[in-house]
């Protein structure tokens, strides 16, 4: 592995940053693709995705350009602004584009996934469905992250409420004086703009020569009748057979997904024993983000 210099106590302090990295060149070995990692603290509330990605991106993305590209992906998803950003620039540095789901890719990340021209998932990933989630003040004054939907749901509650009862019951005035109606606006515009940018991103790659599939499984995604959870599983199956996805399945036998989740077990130990909000992670570059 060609590496900078270093010195034999520099490299010991840093020696499980560089055998994540061997770890890193030993599966572009096994793909023949340049690999690049996004790899957060799933446990952490400050794990989301957000502007602050895009320069430790940008860093990762320095001296690649026309390549075969994968992304090793892990986020509970974030701002969908910033998720397609991260998309953009993968995708204006790749002639290829693949995302590596080993464990879990929820929300934003899902989208992420949706720009890809396919998905390498296991037996242990997951995606998520893409219902975009709000900051709503709850009655005690909290804010706290919600459904749009769900919101726009509890709103039509009510009034179904008053209509049956005739009149508005003292139990809903806590929760409507912190109504705003732009926030009814904004939630409209959120899942509205969840739906089509998966279309679009959908459209452009992995179903590029067929709009309605990608239309259909946008809908599919984005179906909160469905998916009555914001975080619950859709796995390898059902991300294939039922959404119709164009997913890459690796056997948990086989020498590739042995490599990824080796990686992947080396990134969950470090950031629990060093406290790390997310690792930005290439071959030769690492730049670890500190919890806060």
């Amino acid at each position: 592995m060609d590496v900078p210099p270093q010195s034999p106590l520099y490299r010991s302090i840093q020696k499980d940053r560089y055998s994540r990295q061997e770890k890193i060149v030993e599966i572009e070995n096994l793909t023949g693709r340049k690999l690049i990692v996004y790899i957060t603290n799933m446990r952490h509330p400050l794990a989301f995705i957000n502007r602050d990605d895009i320069a430790p991106f940008a860093d990762l993305l320095q001296n690649l350009e026309n390549v075969d590209l994968d992304l090793l992906l892990q986020s509970p998803g974030g701002d969908i602004d910033i998720a397609e950003k991260i998309i953009y620039m993968c995708r204006n540095n790749s002639k290829s584009f693949r995302v590596i789901v080993p464990e879990s890719a929820k929300s934003a990340a899902t989208l992420i996934t949706l720009g890809a021209d396919s998905i390498v998932m296991g037996y242990t990933s997951e995606l998520g469905p893409i219902d975009p989630q709000v900051t709503v003040t709850t009655a005690s004054g909290k804010e706290m992250q919600r459904p749009a939907q769900s919101f726009l749901d509890g709103l039509e509650e009510i009034k179904r409420a008053v209509v049956e009862e005739g009149r508005l019951s003292p139990v809903y005035f806590p929760l409507l004086e912190h109504l705003d109606p732009a926030l009814i606006d904004y939630c409209n515009k959120s899942i509205e703009r969840s739906k089509t940018f998966a279309e679009k991103w959908l459209a452009k790659h992995m179903f590029k020569d067929n709009p309605d599939k990608a239309k259909t499984v946008a809908e599919k995604l984005a179906d909160t009748k469905k998916y009555l959870s914001h975080g619950i599983v859709i796995d390898v199956n059902e991300a294939t057979n039922e959404i119709g996805l164009k997913v890459e399945f690796i056997s948990k036998t086989d020498e590739l997904w042995q490599a990824i989740w080796r990686l992947y077990c080396d990134y969950l130990i470090d950031i629990a024993q060093r406290n790390v909000l997310k690792i930005f992670e290439s071959k030769d570059i690492s730049i670890p983000i500190a919890a806060q």
